[in-house]
C-alpha cells in the first residue's frame, strides 16, 4: 500500500505555510529544549525535518495496516469480556503499531516523554489516520484528553497521568453525555461528592455515548455543587480505570464507525480527582476541550473525504460505459470536480483555523512563565477570537462536506456502490456521524452566528482581501469582493430588523455564505504558491457566488410572517 502522507501533497503543502515558522517558535518557545532533549529540535528547519519524519511513520502505518484492517474491523467490531471493552483485532494491531512507534502524546510537552508537536501537525496525522479508518481515528484522537490535562491540571496530576499516555500508551475518553443530557450539558446531573474523611473525590451516576468508554484514563463531566442545576455547578475530573469502579452497561450498535466503542457506562463510588478549579468544569475546561475534539472532527472528516474522492476518481477512470471511460461524461466529471473544490476548500479551511488555535494557546502557555507585552496581548485576543470564530465553521462546513463527498462517491460508482464490495459503503456510513457529534451541526451555527454578529470573518475577510496576488489571480479576487459586498449588506438587513427568531431562522445560510467567502479567499491564496489550485479555486469560486446569490434571494424575500407558515 502506499505511504498516506507522502502520497498526498496537499498536506505537506500545508505543512510549508508561512506561519508555521511563527507557530514552531512559539511552541518551541524558541528552542529552549535543545539543551535538555537530544531529540528537540534546534531550529526551525530541524523541527519542520522532525514534523515530516514523525507524519512519514504515521502514513507508513495508515497505509500498510489502518487501511488494510478498516473492512475487517468494520465487520468484527468491540465487544465486552469480563466488564473490559475487547478492540476488535484488527483495532488492537493498529493501537500496537502505533504505540510501538512512540506515537501515543504527540503535543505533549518533553519532561512527559511527549514531542512537543504544535497542534497543525497533531491535525495532520489525525487526517491521515481518518483516511484510514475514521472509528480507529477516533480511539487514536482521543490523546488530546491528555492536552487539557496538560493545560488545565496540578502539576501533580500531571506527573501522575501524562506519562501514562507517552510512556504508557494510554487511551483517553470525554465522559461527558447522559441519557437526558445529551448536546444540552449543562443539564448534567452525575454527581461528584467531596469524602472529607478520606480527602477524595467519588463519582455516582450514569454516562452515555461515550466514544472509547473503557479508556485507561477519562476525563469526567460531574455535578459537584449541591442545588444547582446550570453549567456553575459543573467540575471536571480525571478517572484512571484501574481502579476498577465502572460498569460498561452496553457497546452501542452503529450505523458507522463501527470499530470505535461506544458505550453507556455506570459509575458507582468510583474515585477520582479535580482537574482545575470546582465549577469551571464546563464553562472553561470542557469547552476548551470540546473546541479541539472539534478540530479533530475537522480533520476526521476531511480524512473520510478524501478517501471517498480518491475511490470515485478512481472508478470512474476504469469504468467503461458506452465504449469510454465514464469520467469523461460531463455529468461525471463534474460531480468529481465538485468534490475536489469541497474537499481541497475544506482542508483549507481546517489549517487555517488549526493555525489560530496553535497561535492562541501558544500566548496562553507563554502567560505561565510571564506578563504578555502590550502587543503580544493584543495579537493572542485577535488570534482567540479567530479560532471561537473559526472553529465551529470548520466542523459545520467539513463535516457537510463529507457526508456531500460520500454520497457522490456512491453515486460514481452507481449499483456497485450500493454494495459492501466497494470500500465507498462503508465510508458513506462513517461519513454520517460527523454532522452529529461533539455538537450538531445546527449547534455549530448557534456558535458561528456570533461570527457573523460580531463581524469576526468579515474582518478576517477584508484582511484576506489585502493579500498580494498574481495578475492572472485578481479577477477571482474581484468576485470575491462582490460577494462580501452582498453578504456584509444581507447580514446587516437581517441584524437590523432586531428579531432573534428571524436571525436564528437565517443563521446558516449567513454563516455558510461567510464560509464561502473565506474558502474562496483560501484557495485563491493557495494558488499564489501551488498552481493546482487555481483551476480548484476558479471552479468552487463560481459555484459559491452563484450558492450566495440565491442565498441573498431567499434571505431578502422572507418576512416575519412565512416562519409561521414554516412552523406548520
Amino acid at each position: 500500500m502506499s505511504n498516506f502522507y507522502s502520497d498526498n501533497k496537499h498536506i505537506k503543502f500545508h505543512l510549508g505555510h508561512p506561519l508555521m515558522k511563527k507557530i514552531i517558535s512559539m511552541r518551541e518557545m524558541d528552542f529552549a529544549d535543545k539543551d535538555n532533549f537530544e531529540y528537540a529540535p534546534r531550529d526551525f528547519e530541524d523541527a519542520i525535518d522532525s514534523y515530516e519524519k514523525v507524519l512519514e511513520i504515521v502514513g507508513e502505518i495508515a497505509g500498510d495496516i489502518i487501511s488494510e484492517n478498516a473492512e475487517a474491523v468494520d465487520k468484527e467490531g468491540p465487544s465486552i469480556v469480563n466488564n473490559e471493552v475487547k478492540y476488535a483485532k484488527g483495532t488492537q494491531e493498529n493501537y500496537d503499531a502505533l504505540k510501538q512507534a512512540g506515537l501515543i502524546g504527540l503535543s505533549l510537552p518533553r519532561k512527559y516523554g511527549g514531542l512537543n508537536f504544535a497542534n497543525t501537525a497533531f491535525v495532520m496525522a489525525n487526517e491521515i489516520v481518518a483516511r484510514a479508518d475514521a472509528g480507529f481515528a477516533n480511539i487514536w484522537g482521543l490523546q488530546d484528553c491528555a492536552e487539557t490535562i496538560n493545560d488545565f491540571a496540578s502539576e501533580d496530576i500531571k506527573e501522575e497521568f501524562l506519562p501514562k499516555f507517552s510512556y504508557g500508551g494510554a487511551t483517553g475518553a470525554m465522559d461527558l453525555t447522559e441519557p437526558d443530557a445529551g448536546s444540552d450539558l449543562q443539564a448534567v446531573q452525575f454527581k461528584a461528592t467531596y469524602d472529607q474523611e478520606n480527602d477524595q473525590w467519588i463519582l455516582n451516576g450514569v454516562k452515555r455515548f461515550i466514544t472509547n468508554g473503557d479508556a485507561d484514563i477519562s476525563l469526567v463531566l460531574a455535578r459537584s455543587e449541591e442545588d444547582t442545576q446550570d453549567a456553575r455547578g459543573l467540575s471536571l475530573y480525571v478517572y484512571d480505570r484501574s481502579h476498577k469502579a465502572v460498569t460498561i452497561r452496553r457497546i452501542e450498535n452503529k450505523l458507522g464507525i463501527k470499530g470505535s466503542p461506544t458505550c453507556e457506562l455506570v459509575f458507582k463510588n468510583a474515585p477520582a480527582k479535580l482537574i482545575g478549579s470546582r465549577k469551571f468544569g464546563l464553562i472553561k475546561y470542557v469547552m476548551s476541550l470540546m473546541n479541539a475534539a472539534r478540530l479533530g472532527i475537522g480533520a476526521q472528516s476531511v480524512g473520510i473525504a478524501e478517501a471517498a474522492y480518491r475511490e470515485a476518481l478512481k472508478y470512474a477512470q476504469e469504468r467503461s460505459q458506452f465504449g469510454k471511460e465514464i469520467i469523461q461524461f460531463p455529468a461525471v466529471y463534474e460531480m468529481l470536480s465538485v468534490m475536489k473544490g469541497k474537499l481541497f476548500s475544506s482542508r483549507s479551511l481546517l489549517y487555517e483555523t488549526s493555525r489560530f488555535v496553535d497561535i492562541y494557546k501558544s500566548y496562553q502557555r507563554i502567560t505561565d512563565d510571564r506578563k504578555l507585552e502590550p502587543e503580544e496581548r493584543k495579537e493572542m485576543k485577535k488570534y482567540q477570537k479567530l479560532a471561537d470564530g473559526f472553529t465551529p465553521l470548520l466542523k459545520m462546513i467539513s463535516s457537510e462536506y463529507c457526508n456531500q463527498i460520500a454520497y457522490d462517491a456512491i453515486q460514481v460508482h452507481g449499483g456497485t456502490g450500493y454494495m459492501k464490495d466497494f470500500p465507498v459503503e462503508r465510508l458513506f456510513r462513517d461519513a454520517r456521524i460527523t454532522s452529529i457529534y461533539e455538537g450538531t451541526t445546527q449547534l455549530q451555527v448557534v456558535a458561528a452566528i456570533k461570527g457573523v454578529t460580531s463581524n469576526i470573518f468579515l474582518d478576517r475577510i477584508k484582511e484576506y482581501e489585502k493579500e498580494s496576488l498574481r495578475p492572472e489571480l485578481v479577477f477571482l479576487r474581484k468576485i470575491l469582493i462582490k460577494m462580501t459586498a452582498e453578504y456584509e449588506q444581507t447580514a446587516q438587513n437581517v441584524i437590523e430588523m432586531k428579531d432573534d427568531e428571524l436571525l436564528d431562522f437565517h443563521a446558516r445560510r449567513l454563516v455558510e455564505m461567510a464560509g464561502n467567502i473565506i474558502m474562496g479567499y483560501l484557495l485563491t491564496l493557495d494558488a499564489m504558491q501551488d498552481d493546482e489550485y487555481q483551476n480548484v479555486a476558479e471552479a468552487f469560486i463560481r459555484r459559491a457566488e452563484a450558492n450566495n446569490k440565491e442565498k441573498v434571494y431567499y434571505i431578502n424575500s422572507t418576512e416575519q410572517r412565512d416562519l409561521g407558515i414554516i412552523k406548520q
